[in-house]
């Protein structure tokens, strides 16, 4: 395992929509292994791929620190409610802003094997589905702030 680089706004490798993972390979576990020692780290709760760098809709979550979640290829397939918070990004540092996102969020996506799987979150982990799939399509959570950046003392708790 090594750390990667996290890319920060403003690199295009973060506009850029990315490649479905046709196959699981012995450089994809890889680079899966790295992206959760990076998001450590750096105290992140999730991390796509974009993030450092490589264009592969992967994206790993911890809300808690030993709870991983790994989705290869996810697609958010149902979203209810609505919830406004504090959101911050690895790729933003030592900012946050409000953003609403779905309360509720069902996703379906592949895990390492490449077993299809279906899971659902609420609050922040819903919060973390959609920041990370929008990671996937190029979009930063910076375009969805109402009210515009603030600068945070101690990284925020929704930081994804």
């Amino acid at each position: 395992m090594a750390l990667r680089t996290i890319r920060v706004e403003g690199d295009p490798v973060l506009n850029k929509k990315c490649r479905t993972v046709e196959k699981m390979t012995p450089r994809l576990k890889e680079l899966i292994a790295d992206m959760y020692e990076t998001m450590y780290e750096y105290n992140g709760v999730g991390l796509a791929a974009p993030q450092v760098g490589v264009l592969k809709r992967i994206v790993v979550i911890d809300l808690t620190g030993d709870e991983p979640i790994t989705l290869i290829n996810p697609e958010i397939i149902e979203t209810s409610g609505e919830q406004t918070s504090d959101e911050g990004c690895l790729s933003v540092p030592g900012m946050a802003g409000q953003v609403t996102r779905p309360n509720y969020v069902k996703i379906r996506a592949c895990n390492e094997d490449m077993e299809p799987f279906e899971m659902e979150g609420e609050e922040l982990l819903a919060r973390a589905f959609c920041h990370e799939v929008d990671h996937l399509d190029g979009k930063m959570y910076t375009s969805l702030v109402v009210g515009g950046l603030h600068e945070v003392q101690d990284e925020p708790e929704e930081e994804a």
